[in-house]
């Protein structure tokens, strides 16, 4: 199985390199996002690329797109020291399968590419998108690090919790985490916009979602307790509110 690995640091192309390979893949390597997209071709030789973010010229958002729209069923996982939630979600939305934070480790970049490749391919639709009516991108899965966060089938008791279903890749059992919306955050948003939105709309299963996800972003694993609770919002959150509608 042949990967591609994209950045402009030679250490960096050679670390992951061994890396992949004493795990039995094969590993290409570029060292710019031109020069992927010439390695690339039309994408059929590559199970994988593990792409870069800050390089000079194309950087990595840029050369993902460009590989995406010349193979719109690649799997990419984006590999950067520039990391916040803000640009994995970025990374996601545009298209990325997993997103590893530099410096990393040879076992967490080897779970990285195992969970990229546990996906089934996924084309994606290069259109710009239509603006959607909740203000919002739906949320269905956000994976960071290995981690991969599913919304538990099974609906909970509490009518002020969400319940997400988490895997850390490559063989990590699933493990069910709870996020529960604090009456008080509701109540906040309630004075602030004058609508109150039930603790089970989308919006808060949203600010759930980013918790958590944050949580998994920051700590390297799952709570402790299973449990986290939304208290705070920002204000961006309370202008997403304001105009928030449920679909």
């Amino acid at each position: 199985m042949r990967l591609l690995v994209v950045d402009d640091e030679p250490h960096v192309r050679e670390m992951m390199r061994l890396t992949l390979e004493t795990a039995g893949y094969d590993v290409d390597d570029a060292d710019s996002g031109e020069a992927a997209l010439a390695r690339f071709g039309d994408g059929s030789r590559y199970a994988a690329v593990l792409l870069d973010q800050k390089m000079p010229g194309l950087d990595g958002l840029e050369t993902m797109k460009r590989l995406l729209a010349v193979a719109s069923d690649a799997r990419i996982v984006m590999v950067t020291a520039f990391a916040s939630v803000e640009l994995a979600v970025d990374a996601m939305r545009a298209g990325a399968v997993h997103f590893v934070r530099k410096p990393t480790t040879p076992d967490v970049l080897r779970s990285a590419v195992a969970a990229a490749l546990a996906d089934p391919p996924r084309r994606h639709d290069m259109r710009p998108a239509e603006p959607s009516r909740s203000g919002a991108p739906p949320i269905q899965r956000l994976t960071l690090n290995g981690f991969r966060i599913d919304l538990a089938p099974d609906a909970t008791s509490d009518p002020n919790a969400h319940v997400f279903v988490v895997t850390h890749f490559p063989d990590g059992p699933p493990q069910t985490v709870t996020v529960t919306i604090d009456p008080d955050a509701i109540d906040r948003v309630a004075r602030l916009t004058r609508r109150r939105l039930p603790p089970s709309s989308a919006f808060w299963r949203g600010r759930a979602e980013r918790l958590l996800s944050g949580h998994l972003w920051s700590e390297g694993r799952l709570p402790d307790s299973g449990q986290l609770i939304v208290r705070d919002l920002s204000r961006d959150d309370v202008e997403l509110a304001a105009s928030w509608i449920d679909q």
